[in-house]
C-alpha cells in the first residue's frame, strides 16, 4: 500500500476545478458592450452551471444585458483564483465565460455559458460545459482559505517537514516553501527559489471528502515525513536562517 501511495497522483479534472474557482472566487470582472465592471461578492451558480450575478439597478451592465441579441455572447465573466497564503504569482488560475444573460431572476442576472477557458500554470483548457454542468466543485473549496493560512501560520514546522517527501533535486536553491493549495485529491507546496519557483503536488492516499478526512491525509503525509531523512537543502537553509 505504501508504495501505491506515492504513485497515486489524482488531480481535480478541468469541470471540477472550473466549479471550485467560481465557488471560492470572491469576485467578478464583466465585460460587456466595451466596458468593464468589477462585482464583489455578488454571484453565485446553479445546480445547471448558470452563474447568478447580483447588480445594482443603475448599473450599465443590466441595459446592456437587457438589449443584446439573444443568442449571442454578450458578455465574458471573468473570475481568478488567488493562492490565500502570500506567495509569488498568487494567481493560481483564471477561468473565463463568454455567454449571454438570458433574464433577470429575483434582481439577479442569468448568465448562461456558451464557451468556458480555465487557465493553469500548466496551460489553458477549454472545459467541456455539460462536464461543467454535470460537476460539483472541490468538498474543501470553501475551507481551503482557511486550512491553508492556518497551516501557514501556525504549523510552519510541518511544512517544512512535508518537503521530506520532495525530491531534492526540487528543493534545489529553495529559499521558502510555502502551502500554495489544496483539494481532495492532495496538497501542492510552493517552492520558492532566488530566481524562479516551482511547485510540487503531495498526493493524498485516498480522497478527502471533508475536513476530518483532511486532517486524517494530512496525519498519513506528516508521518511519511517523519520516516524521511531532512533534505540537505533544507538543512543548509535553516542552518542559514538560524544563524
Amino acid at each position: 500500500m505504501g508504495d501505491d501511495r506515492q504513485s497515486w497522483t489524482a488531480a481535480p479534472g478541468a469541470a471540477e476545478r472550473a466549479r471550485s474557482v467560481l465557488a471560492a472566487a470572491w469576485s467578478c470582472a464583466v465585460t460587456a458592450e466595451g466596458a468593464r465592471e468589477e462585482f464583489v461578492g455578488a454571484h453565485t451558480v446553479t445546480d445547471d452551471g448558470r452563474v447568478l450575478l447580483r447588480v445594482p439597478e443603475d448599473s450599465a451592465l443590466l441595459a446592456a444585458a437587457i438589449c443584446a441579441p439573444r443568442g449571442e455572447p454578450s458578455a465574458v465573466l471573468e473570475f481568478a483564483d488567488v493562492a490565500p497564503v502570500p506567495v509569488r504569482s498568487r494567481i493560481r488560475a483564471r477561468l473565463w465565460l463568454a455567454g449571454w444573460f438570458s433574464s433577470v431572476q429575483d434582481g439577479h442576472l442569468a448568465f448562461r455559458p456558451t464557451r468556458m477557458v480555465l487557465r493553469q500554470l500548466s496551460g489553458a483548457v477549454v472545459v467541456d460545459l455539460d462536464e461543467f454542468a454535470a460537476a460539483a466543485p472541490d468538498p474543501l473549496a470553501t475551507a481551503e482559505a482557511r486550512l491553508l493560512t492556518h497551516l501557514a501560520d501556525c504549523h510552519a514546522d510541518a511544512v517544512e517537514r512535508l518537503t521530506r517527501l520532495v525530491d531534492t533535486g526540487s528543493l534545489h536553491g529553495a529559499v521558502r516553501v510555502q502551502p500554495l493549495a489544496v483539494d481532495r485529491h492532495g496538497l501542492t507546496l510552493r517552492i520558492e527559489r532566488v530566481r524562479a519557483d516551482g511547485d510540487v503536488r503531495l498526493p493524498f492516499h485516498a480522497p478527502a471528502d471533508d475536513v476530518a478526512e483532511l486532517t486524517e491525509r494530512m496525519h498519513v503525509l506528516l508521518s511519511q515525513a517523519s520516516a524521511a531523512s531532512c533534505p540537505r537543502a533544507l538543512q543548509r537553509q535553516r542552518a542559514d536562517r538560524d544563524g
